[in-house]
């Protein structure tokens, strides 16, 4: 197992971003993507570390990415240390197995979330409206259905600290303007529809994933950030699954299920985590990268 890293200081780059994992440093031409150990739930960021989850992250994400460049160019440029600039040589350790040199991009202003089922907070909405992001759905349907078709519901991009709101396709056009958005909903429900079957293959379902795109300076859209992973998706084990309530995870749902059973406002300071909980979300998260991939670290 190696080092817990929740933070990277690499005096000699330059750091540009601090997000809720990802630490990204300017290299000139292309950004280099650090994913560490750090982990978030209801937008706040935990003090502990989970052990390996930046490396499962990064190998979920090149795996991904390289299932899906028929449909849509991605960010990657290498994947291996030895490949990136000489300025990072000296970080070798830290960047082994959790980093990624990528290409420049504008993010669009909007995460793309694909629903295949019935789960999180489009299982609110529905229950409140019969709708999520104005997509009416049939009455009648149980938390963690599956849908009769995947649908596209975006959502905004909060600050730090802050939470994302759903948002109809019409807010979407306003906010990326119409090629762009026609463009990232055809992408994101075409990556989703081929995963969901690759995973379904291999004993998972992913009821739910969100992507992020960019823009390059020629106009042209590529996908960004990370694909597919257990931060970003809700995947449920195949052979457990019993519509009508919530699904057992390999992903942060078992963090969140914790968190709310603590009287804990959702807001920063966020409160200990117990050595086993933190220890049980990182062998959900290994899980989840061994069946999907079948890379055991």
């Amino acid at each position: 197992m190696s080092a817990v890293i929740t933070q990277t200081d690499f005096p000699t780059l330059k750091l540009v971003n601090r997000g809720k994992v990802r630490d990204i440093y300017d290299l000139g031409e292309y950004l280099l993507l650090v994913t560490s150990d750090r982990i978030s739930a209801f937008d706040v960021i935990m003090n502990e570390g989970i052990p390996n989850k930046g490396l499962v992250l990064n190998q979920m994400s090149i795996f991904w990415f390289q299932q899906m460049t028929d449909i849509i160019p991605n960010h990657i440029v290498a994947t291996e240390v030895a490949d990136f600039p000489a300025e990072t040589r000296p970080y070798h350790e830290q960047l082994k197995g959790r980093s990624m040199l990528v290409k420049k991009a504008r993010p669009l202003p909007v995460e793309c979330i694909v629903r295949g089922y019935l789960s999180g907070s489009g299982w609110k909405d529905y229950q409140k409206t019969g709708a999520i992001c104005g997509i009416t759905l049939p009455d009648g349907l149980r938390e963690s259905d599956r849908l009769p078709a995947p649908i596209f519901t975006p959502s905004t991009k909060a600050e730090l600290g802050a939470h994302d709101e759903n948002i109809p396709f019409a807010t979407a056009i306003e906010l990326c303007g119409g090629t762009y958005a026609e463009q990232s909903r055809e992408a994101t429900l075409r990556i989703y529809e081929r995963a969901r079957d690759i995973a379904w293959g291999k004993g998972i379902i992913i009821a739910d994933t969100k992507f992020e795109f960019g823009v390059r300076d020629d106009g042209s859209l590529i996908w960004i950030d990370e694909a597919l992973s257990p931060d970003s998706s809700r995947f449920w084990p195949r052979d457990r699954y019993q519509p009508g309530g919530p699904q057992p995870s390999f992903d942060k749902q078992f963090l969140r299920d914790y968190l709310e059973t603590l009287d804990w406002g959702k807001k920063a300071p966020a409160p200990p985590l117990p050595a086993e909980i933190v220890a049980k979300t990182g062998e959900k998260y290994m899980e989840a990268l061994h069946r999907l991939t079948g890379i055991t670290l």
